[in-house]
């Protein structure tokens, strides 16, 4: 039992690191980089104390070059779910009453071990089967993971501390006590730290957690889970399943200890999960707890007195990183007419400088898409815009699958705000420009609020303050997290904490105390120190 109020060390973000040609940093995660990609791993299921390894090994693939094998990974069914879930209620007494220092220094060492020994090996994982450069992974893979373990720690206190206020004779305090029964974590390929993160936030606050990662990310998945063990995170607490969605959801939604789900991934599935727990309400012992992330049709709208440099990196960075596989990715932009001139001459520079391929080559700025199902989607909506006469591809428009998944950045230039490509997800390294009267700001506005049906993240680019102030007020529902002369990407943990709404998800702010306050069940307690003994009230007399 905790004998003291404690301080817990006062969070940073971790400094990224540049990964210079000739650098120790970058000749590290390299070499890091090629013995993984030379030798091969059998990864398996996480359940309870055991490693569960089965006779369905399904393998793993770089996007980039997807003939080629780098380990491979244990499927499993109903079976492992049900032992999971037993694994996850058997530690959970245990874990929800360990003192929440304990808790916290697990989650602070993983942290610390991720900052040194650990950094090189995650960020590998992360190129390997998430085809990401180095930068990006060192971005997500490791000081975002960092933030996130460090932070929450500091934002569990900060719950914990809120107290109610007392009066005499009284004392009121307040426990804020974990979910009654287990979470259900799934999280998608796209963001390493985020899978980590579903993970770890609702288990800090001493709930116990049934994770199942993509299949596409199971690399890194199996990276984190060293990660926590070496820790010291007890087994049974965090247990990885790899099975099918369907098979997960028909054993985890009817159970009567399922208390919440924290998800990232599509709108259609997060939807599907919804109806199908409101389905099964009467079965739970309490009301789940839902919490999503989901899809995104992120904007740039810059206005007239906007500069147009600024403008076009913004396109180049926040539609084309990570081949635009982030749910913050700029997808659709809005440009004035008087200088979309310079913005195109900038824009189409920089995507025909762009390199291209492995991220072994840390010179290389776009790598492959994470599948092939990935690919052809993205693909079928430059086929529709070629075949379009509301549409002009002015960069980009190649792709090529024969060795990876290699979609070229493509720029579709639409004659008509509401053009397919300029409303639906794409999820991928496309980006639909429409050309507006450099007079029609606040119209302009309004047609980008009710475009699309997400609210995740959005860009205005101006240097007139009235202009700001209007697009402000405008937008003010059309995304959860809103950059005013910056790209639409790149949330930083306790900076801009991330989520959206609308059919973007529940917004509950990763990277802040409000995620951190679904993870809990407050109590209160008042406890009066000299009772009455007669019932009588002075206002009824002797």
């Amino acid at each position: 039992m905790s004998k003291g109020i404690f301080n817990v060390p006062i969070p940073s973000c971790e400094p990224v690191k540049s990964y210079k040609p000739g650098s120790e940093e970058i000749n590290e995660v390299l070499n890091q980089y090629r013995h993984m990609y030379n030798n091969t791993v059998d990864i398996p299921m996480y359940i309870g104390d055991k490693k569960v390894f089965t006779n369905d090994k399904r393998n793993i693939n770089p996007p980039h070059d997807h003939n080629h094998v780098v380990g491979t990974f244990n499927y499993g069914g109903k079976k492992e779910v049900i032992e999971a879930i037993e694994a996850a209620l058997k530690a959970k007494v245990k874990w929800s009453n360990m003192s929440w220092e304990h808790r916290a220094s697990i989650f602070l060492k993983a942290a610390d071990l991720l900052a040194g020994p650990f950094r090189a090996r995650m960020n590998a994982s992360t190129m390997i089967a998430q085809s990401k450069n180095v930068y990006q992974a060192e971005i997500d893979a490791a000081c975002e993971l960092i933030d996130f373990l460090k932070f929450n720690v500091q934002y569990m206190t900060q719950l914990y501390k809120e107290q109610p206020e007392s009066s005499s004779g009284i004392w009121n305090r307040m426990e804020h006590r974990p979910l009654e029964g287990f979470v259900f974590a799934i999280t998608p390929f796209n963001f390493t730290s985020i899978c980590a993160n579903l993970c770890a936030a609702p288990a800090m606050l001493g709930n116990v957690i049934i994770w199942k990662p993509a299949d596409t990310q199971v690399y890194s998945a199996e990276v984190i889970m060293e990660l926590f063990k070496a820790a010291g995170l007890p087994d049974g607490v965090i247990n990885m399943i790899t099975v099918d969605g369907p098979t997960a959801g028909d054993i985890i939604f009817k159970h009567p200890d399922f208390s919440a789900l924290h998800f990232t991934g599509s709108t259609g599935v997060f939807r599907k999960l919804w109806k199908e727990i409101g389905t099964n309400i009467e079965k739970y012992k309490t009301y789940p707890r839902i919490v999503g992330e989901t899809g995104g049709k992120d904007f740039i709208i810059s206005h007239k007195s906007s500069v147009s440099e600024e403008v076009s990196t913004a396109i180049s960075r926040g539609a084309f990183e990570y081949q635009g596989q982030k749910c913050s990715a700029a997808s659709r932009a809005y440009i004035p007419s008087n200088i979309w001139d310079k913005v195109k001459s900038k824009i189409i520079e920089d995507v025909n400088s762009f390199k291209m391929g492995s991220p072994e080559d840390p010179s290389n700025f776009i790598n492959a898409v994470i599948s092939e199902d990935s690919f052809n989607k993205i693909t079928s909506y430059i086929d529709y815009a070629k075949d379009s006469d509301e549409a002009e591809i002015i960069a980009g428009g190649n792709y090529d699958k024969s060795k990876g998944y290699f979609v070229q950045p493509t720029i579709i230039v639409t004659k008509n705000p509401y053009f397919k490509t300029m409303c639906e997800e794409i999820f991928g390294p496309v980006i639909t420009i429409f050309v507006y009267h450099e007079d029609k700001w606040e119209e302009t506005l309004k047609i980008v609020d009710k475009t699309s049906e997400y609210a995740l993240t959005g860009a205005i680019f101006a240097t007139d303050r009235y202009a700001i102030e209007k697009a402000c007020e405008i937008l003010e529902n059309a995304a959860g997290n809103f950059y005013i002369n910056d790209k639409p990407t790149g949330a930083v943990v306790s900076q801009q904490p991330f989520g959206g709404s609308r059919s973007s998800g529940t917004n509950d702010k990763a990277g802040s105390i409000l995620n951190l306050l679904r993870w809990v069940s407050p109590r209160t307690i008042k406890e009066t120190f000299v009772p009455p003994t007669d019932y009588r009230y002075p206002f009824l007399g002797s």
